[in-house]
């Protein structure tokens, strides 16, 4: 797994980026790369087990092929792409490197990659994933960039003690963040939509992610952005209508589940 030097990279703020290619490609949409084993077809995980065999390291080829594929067919239509680290983990350091080719190949595709990491903990936690996801660490008298996401999805129920250290990192390495308002499972409704002074918890989270999102600017939009469940229909209107009131005119906000498959629309 490749991890290159800090020396000599030129950055941008991705959320300026992300902008660009959104009016480039004129589709404000991202493709989840999200691989479970029975998505990817017989003849991929054929010839991926006949190298490596029915192992880890196996089913690890093969998410990277079908992945590098649908890439390939994709890149110069859409501006970001989306992997769930999840969906790798399971197949253990393995599926970790393959995560890690799938990010540097999207890269070198000139897509933004959105780490859909979901991270979020106390401070000194959240340092250490923001560092690994979005910023640089050092080794010694060398200081490297592990896994070298543009943006990454955040969990914010710890308050802003676990949200703060993605922030820093992501000021430095003019990276950004989708952070977590109202999500689109069955069940995000037994908190999330739980009454706090008359309002649900999610338009309080919401209001909180425009606060750090006005502080956080690019040149047109924020690199703090939201992201918001468009599982249900009627869900998916009145949290877009909620969130147009209370986020940051320059804030995005991310629908996921939008067509019930693992992609999203990028809305600001």
């Amino acid at each position: 797994m490749f991890c290159p030097f800090l020396e000599n990279r030129e950055e941008e703020k991705m959320i300026n980026k992300l902008v660009a290619k959104i009016k480039e490609t004129k589709a404000p949409i991202v493709v989840g790369l999200d691989p479970m084993l029975n998505y990817i077809p017989e003849h991929v995980q054929k010839k991926a087990f006949a190298e490596f065999g029915e192992t880890l390291e196996g089913a690890a080829e093969a998410i990277w092929q079908f992945n590098k594929e649908i890439v390939d067919k994709t890149y110069d239509l859409i501006p970001a792409v989306k992997p769930q680290i999840a969906m790798y983990e399971q197949f253990g350091v393995p599926g970790i490197e393959a995560f890690k080719k799938t990010v540097d190949y999207c890269k070198s595709k000139d897509l933004v990659v959105i780490g859909d990491i979901k991270r979020g903990d106390i401070g000194s936690t959240s340092a250490a994933y923001a560092v690994g996801h979005l910023g640089s660490v050092k080794v010694g008298s060398k200081e490297y960039v592990p896994f070298d996401e543009d943006f990454a999805t955040v969990n914010p129920y710890l308050g802003s003690d676990g949200v703060n250290p993605f922030i820093d990192v992501c000021k430095e390495h003019k990276k950004g963040l989708f952070i977590l308002v109202k999500t689109s499972n069955p069940s995000s409704g037994e908190f999330q939509d739980q009454l706090i002074d008359g309002k649900p918890l999610y338009e309080l989270v919401g209001e909180k992610v425009a606060q750090w999102g006005a502080d956080c600017m690019g040149d047109e939009y924020s690199y703090i952005g939201a992201v918001v469940g468009a599982t249900y229909p009627e869900m998916g209107k009145s949290a877009s209508q909620s969130d147009a009131k209370i986020l940051h005119s320059g804030t995005w906000i991310w629908c996921t589940g939008r067509t019930g498959q693992r992609s999203g629309t990028l809305l600001q």
